[in-house]
């Protein structure tokens, strides 16, 4: 087969059609039959048989399972009111109002683009590689598409033993439901072979007992020969079970096309194995077609093989996966080296499985560059959203996205109306985005199993909006936890200044994880230079905010009347801990300590900042400012200056809301503005600031900024 043969095609010696095997491509070792199947030498006592059809069965179609989804199938739904409603309109008392579709292509929240694609990919049998965040519906993507797929197409794999040479097996594939007749026929032959075989033997032993009694011989001679008799026969009949196939893939039973997830799977789980066998001699051993063990891939062959994270994979595994996706089949052999496995190899198995292939954006990092190529080249790559745009339909199919979990739980009491609304308003402020929602279903399920258990320990009915409060508060990340704690510890020990006014030393802020905020102080102080001027971060930085700290540096020497080249600066990030500082959300505040410390102004400690600088002054947005301003006031801060570009993203909880005010700046000249205490001096310094870069911020230079990639810290 060439590279370059999609291994959808049907091989080019054999007529195409809807019924055609491409795997059965053996030669002499697997003659094609009449039937399609693949063969053995070994007579079928069940090749008449057909499986038992269920005409009731209905296989619905692609464009069936692809229809537009009814978002509130039964509910009213009020219009007027949908765009301020936080239920878009829903008039339920309970998520036991709303009715959950039964299949899952239908239950997809938020990636139409990626259900567009699964449903297109099952219907062409398209392999699809899906990066994105984790718990954003890839592998409910990927189960979804199992039941796009048609059942009927579906195989039995029987392995045989092969007299020629018992360490190379003979496979044979048979529809879906036959493989258990031929299992059943060929030891129904072996129990009559047996039966027949033990009355012989029981004959001949007694004839032999017999004579030795009635002869002049030993009677102990008579019931030696017996015994002999007796393990001849017992050897001799394992060659009858050995012709009882194995059956490695029985799908009987299934309903739907096969879904396996090999997630983390070692090469053996993934590609089959052969089980090692101790006794390799004097008739003890197992038949090697009964050690055969079926990989996920073989396991999953018409229907969906899912590996998440595939960049974990060894690089030999990926390697051996590409060809079994390339050839659709795959020979089946030990994997260890030392095991008696290894010296099995069976004819190829069928694996004619669609791949799914998903991870984070660093999975690409590390896949097998040919892997990924197969991939791309006979299927679709989608990037899995984080956020959506928040709509009435939106907002009311959220509310059905909590009705499938607790149906889906079981043990879950349903949520009343102001209990959905509250984890609608959590969606959105977890989406850091205003006007969007959240796309991060895990950690919203999770919140919505937490509030649930709530309700359902004090024996419920339904589960309330207190229980969703309480539940945001017992759910909260390590990160936060660790924030929270680090807070308070602070307190304790004094190393927390909100009052007053000190020279050098800011308020910072960042984040911990995703969802959790801290402030971290930056102090910073001038001393004479040994040499030349110099700019000096202590504590561990990583890159980003080293080259925040340069940027830093260009803004002083531009801003400040004081010869540079004489001092050294030094800046300090304090307790920054042994993560250190990433991101360049510590700019501003780096550049109002050193200036602070530079004019000897000091800076308000009742004030907290994060910022992104520009080397021209311009303030640039930040990812995590509703965090951060929420940590700010916890830490007792009064005022918090975020980018203006930001204002939109901020979706504080209520309980903060009066505790902090929230000031928007959009250069650096704003920021000092606001920060520094000491007014003669201050407004001298923000004066000669405003006149220095007049020109730029007067035009609004910051709004260049509004289309630049927020830091994630």
């Amino acid at each position: 087969m060439s590279n370059d043969t999609n291994v959808d095609d049907p091989p080019e010696d054999a007529p195409a059609g809807p019924d055609q095997d491409h795997h059965e491509r053996q030669g002499e070792r697997s003659p094609r039959e009449g039937d399609g199947d693949r063969r053995t030498d070994v007579d079928d006592p069940t090749d008449g048989f057909e499986p038992a059809s269920d005409e009731d069965d209905e296989i619905e179609t692609v464009e069936d399972l692809g229809s537009t989804v009814e978002v509130d199938p039964g509910v009213e739904v009020d219009e007027e009111i949908a765009e301020d409603d936080l239920l878009g309109g829903l008039k339920i008392d309970s998520t036991e109002d709303i009715e959950v579709p039964d299949r899952l292509v239908d239950q997809v929240i938020g990636q139409d683009e990626a259900r567009d694609i699964i449903i297109k990919a099952a219907k062409q049998r398209r392999h699809v590689m899906m990066i994105g965040s984790p718990g954003t519906g890839k592998s409910m993507l990927a189960k979804a598409m199992s039941q796009l797929l048609p059942k009927e197409d579906l195989q039995d794999v029987l392995v045989y033993h092969n007299p020629d040479d018992g360490n190379e097996p003979k496979v044979r594939t048979v529809p879906a439901g036959k493989g258990e007749q031929i299992i059943d026929a060929h030891k129904e032959e072996a129990r009559k072979r047996n039966q027949m075989r033990s009355i012989l033997m029981w004959i001949i032993i007694a004839v032999v007992i017999g004579y030795a009694i009635l002869s002049s011989a030993s009677p102990l001679l008579g019931i030696l020969a017996a015994g002999i008799i007796w393990l001849i026969f017992r050897y001799t009949s394992r060659g009858t079970d050995a012709m009882v196939p194995n059956m490695i893939v029985n799908n009987g039973d299934q309903r739907v096309a096969p879904f396996e997830d090999a997630t983390g799977a070692h090469a053996g789980a993934l590609l089959g194995d052969v089980r090692h066998d101790p006794f390799q001699s004097g008739g003890m051993e197992t038949p090697s077609h009964d050690r055969v063990e079926p990989g996920a891939i073989h396991k999953s062959n018409k229907g969906v093989l899912f590996v998440d994270e595939i960049n974990t994979l060894d690089i030999r595994t990926q390697q051996k996966l590409m060809t079994a996706i390339q050839e659709g089949e795959f020979a089946i052999t030990g994997q260890s080296e030392r095991s008696s496995g290894a010296m099995v190899q069976t004819e190829p198995v069928p694996c004619d499985f669609i791949m799914v292939a998903a991870g984070n954006l660093d999975a690409m990092e590390n896949m097998h560059p040919a892997l990924r190529n197969r991939i791309k080249g006979y299927g679709y790559e989608v990037y899995m959203d984080d956020t959506i745009e928040d709509t009435p339909e939106m907002r009311r199919k959220y509310a059905r996205f909590i009705a499938q979990e607790v149906e889906r739980d079981g043990r879950l009491p349903h949520f009343t109306d102001d209990a959905v609304e509250e984890l609608i308003l959590e969606a959105k402020r977890r989406s850091g985005r205003k006007n969007h929602l959240t796309l991060h279903f895990r950690s919203l399920g999770g919140l919505v199993r937490v509030a649930g258990d709530i309700a359902r320990a004090e024996d419920r009915e339904h589960t309330t909006r207190e229980d969703v409060l309480q539940a945001k508060q017992r759910s909260r990340s390590i990160e936060q936890q660790l924030a929270d704690d680090y807070i308070e510890r602070r307190k304790d020990y004094e190393l927390q200044v909100t009052e007053d006014g000190v020279e050098g030393r800011v308020n910072g802020l960042a984040v911990m994880g995703e969802d959790s905020g801290i402030m971290l102080p930056v102090m910073a102080e001038i001393a004479p230079a040994q040499g030349g001027g110099q700019v000096i971060a202590t504590g561990k930085l990583q890159e980003m905010a080293e080259e925040s700290v340069q940027n830093v540096s260009a803004i002083i020497k531009k801003f400040s009347d004081v010869d540079l080249s004489e001092k050294d600066i030094h800046i300090q990030f304090v307790q920054a801990g042994q993560q250190g500082v990433d991101g360049d959300s510590a700019s501003i505040t780096v550049a109002t300590a050193v200036i602070s410390a530079l004019e000897n102004i000091p800076v308000d400690q009742s004030i907290a900042m994060t910022g992104s600088l520009s080397v021209r002054g311009d303030v640039l947005p930040v990812g995590g400012v509703t965090h951060k301003i929420e940590a700010a006031a916890k830490a007792g801060c009064d005022t918090v200056i975020i980018p203006k570009a930001n204002e939109q993203d901020v979706m504080i909880e209520d309980e903060y809301e009066e505790m902090v005010d929230i000031i928007p700046c959009s250069n650096i000249s704003e920021v000092l503005d606001v920060a520094l205490m000491g007014e003669p001096k201050k407004d001298s310094l923000v004066d000669r600031l405003k006149s220095i870069t007049d020109a730029a911020f007067d035009q609004g230079a910051v709004g260049s900024a509004s289309g630049s990639n927020p830091s994630p810290q």
